[in-house]
């Protein structure tokens, strides 16, 4: 994949920004601590498309922020983003803690969302927890700086061919070694997702939104993508089989002809649903919710 990167201020931080390629364009948003080039392998599955992706403060070549930047004002940033290269309107694909920020943009900033691709991700408080294991690996970033540790919690954090593949987990450990997150940008991320929640406004994300999560995920049980499926008025749910938290990086190919088959096709109506059922829906999905989830902090399932 093929980059040219540039900087932006934005609200008092140095913003890692890139594009490559040609095409409608695509903005990518990371998992929680991950930088840009660990998007290199799904990126490439993607020729006919300009491809937008940028470091979230505290990643990557970003710079350091001093307080949490909550999901909201990183909402901000990717418009911001947008505006330095000129994009009006995009397809946007968040994943895990880019997830959130994804949602977030779809509601706050509608008219720069064309469709929306929400991949492993959780909608914060209110979401059914993972397990205590992968939710206890997740509060450090070690996994980022030793091989060691990564693949003693690799099975327990990402599931899927990350558990059971060699392969896989040298491939992710290398590119989670380029650029990692300092301790301080990572905690901070954590932080800036605490309390968030899109339960409140689900409903009002009226983007085609595809909802694609692997079926053997501990860190974000298939449970919570069904809630989102629910939830969004035009949102249809893939399930992929034997898949887990890295899906999109497990098997780049595989993952991104299921998504470019939605974002690249043509409105489905069998999605769009009548107000009236849409309003009885959302009051189930939140009923749900209270009767039978663990309402957790959503710093605990980000990637």
């Amino acid at each position: 994949m093929t980059t040219d990167p540039d900087f932006i201020r934005w609200d008092g931080h140095r913003i890692r920004v890139m594009q490559a390629g040609d095409g409608y364009p695509l903005l990518l948003m990371a998992g929680l601590g991950c930088s840009s080039e660990m998007w290199a392998p799904f990126a490439e599955q993607f020729p006919g498309r300009r491809l937008i992706i940028y470091d979230a403060p505290g990643t990557g070549c970003s710079s350091i922020p001093l307080y949490p930047v909550s999901v909201p004002a990183l909402a901000r940033l990717a418009t911001a983003v947008l505006d330095h290269f000129g994009i009006d309107q995009a397809d946007v694909l968040g994943v895990s803690y880019g997830g959130a920020v994804a949602q977030q943009l779809a509601c706050d900033h509608a008219d720069r969302v064309r469709k929306l691709v929400l991949a492993a991700a959780t909608c914060g408080v209110g979401a059914i927890a993972g397990s205590f294991s992968a939710m206890r690996a997740l509060s450090t970033p070690l996994r980022f700086y030793s091989r060691d540790y990564f693949d003693s919690v690799a099975a327990i954090l990402y599931g899927g061919a990350t558990a059971r593949d060699e392969g896989a987990r040298a491939r992710d450990a290398a590119a989670r070694s380029r650029n990692p997150p300092s301790p301080y940008g990572y905690a901070m991320q954590l932080m800036g997702a605490s309390g968030w929640s899109s339960l409140p406004f689900l409903e009002r994300i009226r983007h085609e939104t595809l909802v694609i999560c692997g079926d053997d995920d501990p860190l974000v049980p298939v449970a919570n993508a069904q809630l989102l499926a629910r939830c969004i008025p035009r949102a249809r749910l893939e399930i992929v089989e034997r898949a887990g938290h890295l899906f999109l990086w497990d098997d780049p190919a595989n993952a991104a002809a299921r998504i470019r088959l939605f974002v690249d096709g043509h409105p489905d109506d069998k999605y769009r649903r009548s107000s009236s059922p849409k309003r009885r829906e959302a009051l189930r999905c939140h009923a749900d919710v209270a009767a039978h989830s663990q309402p957790v902090s959503y710093p605990r399932h980000l990637n």
